[in-house]
């Protein structure tokens, strides 16, 4: 493609609101594959993890790191294994007050707030209220990428763009098996 023809695409983009939701495995798989893609064609891309533990690594923060892509994991593990709610609750909360910053900084194409479904249905944060911030200041190219199972449907309508990842085998729940290293973290 030519760099006219190239530019003149980047220059039409309206950025989109993306919603992976559902119960099957993939939603954050499929963000990290669109961050690697956006970033492939030298966009500027972060990552948020509303859910997974600042203390640990897992593999997409790995390779990001090695690609120089920043992924923050704001969470304290995951939510039904928390042994202390009120900082599980605290930490999302930070989360979102980090993700409006980056946003309002205004200097990325693409944020990925991955896990952040939770912070709604369990009512953390009021789901209208998240809307209509965004609305009023998500920079208009900024494509936004959440993901997390049980979404509100207010977010379901107000995304652009909404994929359902169904479970129809798994094999924890067929073989025992737990989470694969390089597969699952």
């Amino acid at each position: 493609m030519k760099n006219e023809n190239r530019q003149n695409l980047t220059e039409k983009r309206l950025g989109l609101v993306i919603l992976y939701t559902g119960n099957g495995k993939g939603k954050t798989t499929a963000a990290m594959g669109l961050l690697m893609r956006a970033w492939g064609r030298g966009m500027k891309v972060a990552a948020i993890q509303f859910i997974k533990d600042k203390m640990s690594e897992y593999g997409e923060s790995l390779a990001a790191k090695r690609m120089g892509i920043e992924i923050m994991q704001v969470g304290d593990g995951c939510t039904w294994q928390s042994q202390n709610m009120e900082k599980t609750i605290h930490c999302a909360l930070e989360g979102w007050e980090i993700a409006k910053t980056i946003i309002l900084e205004n200097n990325l194409d693409v944020v990925i707030l991955d896990e952040f479904t939770h912070t709604l249905h369990f009512g953390w944060l009021d789901t209208q209220h998240v809307i209509n911030w965004f609305k009023e200041n998500k920079p208009e190219r900024l494509h936004m990428v959440i993901t997390g199972r049980s979404a509100p449907q207010q977010l379901i309508d107000y995304a652009d763009l909404v994929t359902e990842m169904k479970e129809i085998k798994h094999p924890y729940k067929d073989k025992g098996l737990l989470s694969q290293y390089g597969v699952d973290y």
